[in-house]
């Protein structure tokens, strides 16, 4: 190899080092959100929230992705995830879709005092819409 190819490949290397040390960094050292103590940033019915995405998800994505949100409504169903955290859907027989919030660890005894039609209110961390709108590390707000 001449000197021309090993500095290229020696700048590549280090480009490549330096690319992947950002990354780690940006993705992996988040830093913890306690969604508990945290204010949210929008407060909205279920079924509002709902009609948002089924109407625009790309205008409702840019306004509630990653975002903080209390959530107000009916229980619909309850159920426990693969990891025995509860999962409370929030919605009505009216609406398209509903949302579904995986409740965090520390709150899923709460849920055994819920019970079906009950309104409520759930704080959490909008991931999207797949066929209901998603919120996860939620909180139950007494």
């Amino acid at each position: 190899m001449n000197s021309k190819t090993r500095s290229i490949l020696s700048i590549s290397m280090l480009l490549l080092i330096l690319t992947g040390i950002f990354i780690y960094n940006n993705i992996y050292n988040k830093p913890f959100v306690d969604i508990s103590e945290s204010k949210p940033n929008i407060s909205i019915e279920s079924n509002e929230l709902v009609d948002s995405f089924s109407n625009n998800e790309n205008e409702a994505n840019a306004k509630y992705l990653e975002q903080i949100i209390q959530v107000q409504g009916s229980i619909t169903e309850i159920t426990s995830g693969k990891n025995g955290n509860s999962i409370i859907t929030l919605g009505n027989d009216n609406t398209i879709g509903n949302v579904t919030c995986y409740i965090s660890s520390e709150e899923s005894l709460k849920t055994n005092n819920l019970k079906i039609g009950q309104h409520i209110n759930i704080k959490g961390i909008c991931t999207g819409y797949l066929m209901d709108v998603v919120l996860v590390k939620c909180v139950i707000i007494e």
